[in-house]
C-alpha cells in the first residue's frame, strides 16, 4: 500500500473526499503510478498531481481509474460531480508551482495533433486528385 502525503489544508472537503477515494482505488489495483499511466491516457506525473490533491483530476481520469480497478464508475463520478464546483481554481501545487487546470493530458494532446495532421493530409490528397482530374489530357 502506498504511503500518501497529507492532502493540502486548503483542499475543500468534497475535493478531499474525491482524492481519498481515488487513492483507495489506486491502492486496490496494486499498480505503481507508472503502470497506471501505461494503462490509461494520463501520465505518471498527472496521476501524481491528481492523487496529491495538487490538481483536479479530469472526469476521464476518474473513469479510467474505475475501469482499471473494476470499480463502480457511477458512484465515483457522483463524488467527482460534488467535488468539481468546490475545487480551487488556479491553485498552486505542493512546491508553490502554478497549476494549469486547462492542460489536457499529453496523450490527448498527441491524439488531437495526429487527427489534425491526418485531416490536413486528406485535404491535400483530395485537392491534388481534383486538380489532376480537372487538367486537360496531355497537359501534365
Amino acid at each position: 500500500m502506498t504511503r500518501w502525503q497529507p492532502l493540502p489544508d486548503a483542499l475543500p472537503r468534497e475535493a478531499r473526499h474525491l482524492v481519498e477515494q481515488l487513492r483507495a482505488l489506486k491502492d486496490r489495483t496494486g499498480l505503481s503510478l507508472a503502470e497506471l499511466a501505461r494503462r490509461t491516457a494520463y501520465s505518471k506525473s498527472s496521476w501524481q498531481r491528481y492523487l496529491s490533491g495538487a490538481k483536479q483530476p479530469p472526469r476521464g481520469a476518474v473513469q479510467a481509474l474505475c475501469r482499471v480497478a473494476g470499480a463502480d464508475q457511477a458512484r465515483l463520478l457522483a463524488v467527482w460531480d460534488l467535488a468539481d464546483p468546490t475545487w480551487p481554481r488556479g491553485a498552486t501545487g505542493p512546491a508553490g508551482q502554478a497549476v494549469d487546470i486547462a492542460t489536457p493530458p499529453p496523450a490527448a494532446e498527441y491524439r488531437r495533433w495526429r487527427a489534425a495532421a491526418l485531416v490536413s493530409f486528406a485535404v491535400i490528397v483530395v485537392l491534388l486528385a481534383g486538380l489532376l482530374w480537372a487538367l486537360p489530357p496531355g497537359s501534365g
